[in-house]
């Protein structure tokens, strides 16, 4: 397997959690998103990956571009620690969040949006990080509602392990610290990210921790 990886990509970052929770042997490409105009834009990268994006998984003569698709991929191929609780109502409120962070916030605040922003509306550097912090401000606001609704125990989203919400909520927390949000409203998701972090797995799948962090 090979995974091609941007160190502060947080799509990167939770296939990279799981890769190291499941203790998975992966060759890692390093994609730089800014340098060379976007090495995710070029044609050889463009050849792996269609829709430019990153993480992308190299694996059994084929490629998978999407990191949800990605972590439920390799939750079946290697079962153990499960990614999804047993139960089908916990599975579904772990996907839940999941989502809430995958599909709704994190589209948000990529490169291509601040691209967009700028190129069409003239937004200013200043003008799209505070767009940036409005927009995770207003997901962490109902995700932490959520997290209460479910008695989540500040140290995992749902129950007593690491699930899938806990791999995607915590890349999300970088960006929310790497924007400058106030995360005093949100005692629930400082906490998992806090604990979390106290794991190997997460520790070694941080963007700091990576070879080409800059």
């Amino acid at each position: 397997m090979k995974l091609h990886t941007y160190w502060r990509s947080t799509a990167a970052y939770r296939v990279r959690i799981a890769i190291a929770l499941k203790n998975i042997p992966v060759e890692y490409a390093y994609v730089h998103l800014l340098r060379d105009g976007g090495q995710h834009l070029q044609p050889d990268y463009l050849a792996v990956n269609p829709t430019a994006g990153v993480p992308s998984l190299e694996t059994e003569g084929d490629v998978i571009s999407q990191s949800l698709a990605i972590l439920e991929y390799l939750d079946e191929l290697y079962p153990e620690p499960p990614l999804l609780p047993q139960a089908p109502l916990a599975r579904a409120h772990a996907r839940e969040i999941a989502l809430h962070v995958v599909a709704d916030l994190h589209p948000l605040n990529t490169p291509r949006i601040f691209k967009r922003l700028a190129a069409q509306f003239g937004a200013s550097t200043d003008a799209t990080n505070e767009w940036v912090r409005i927009g995770i401000h207003e997901a962490f606001t109902g995700i932490e509602a959520l997290l209460q609704r479910l008695g989540s125990n500040g140290s995992h989203c749902i129950g007593d392990a690491v699930t899938l919400a806990d791999v995607c909520l915590v890349p999300q927390v970088f960006n929310a610290h790497r924007f400058g949000v106030d995360l005093a409203p949100f005692p629930l998701i400082a906490s998992i990210e806090r604990h979390c972090l106290t794991l190997p797995a997460f520790a070694a799948a941080q963007p700091a921790a990576q070879p080409d962090a800059e």
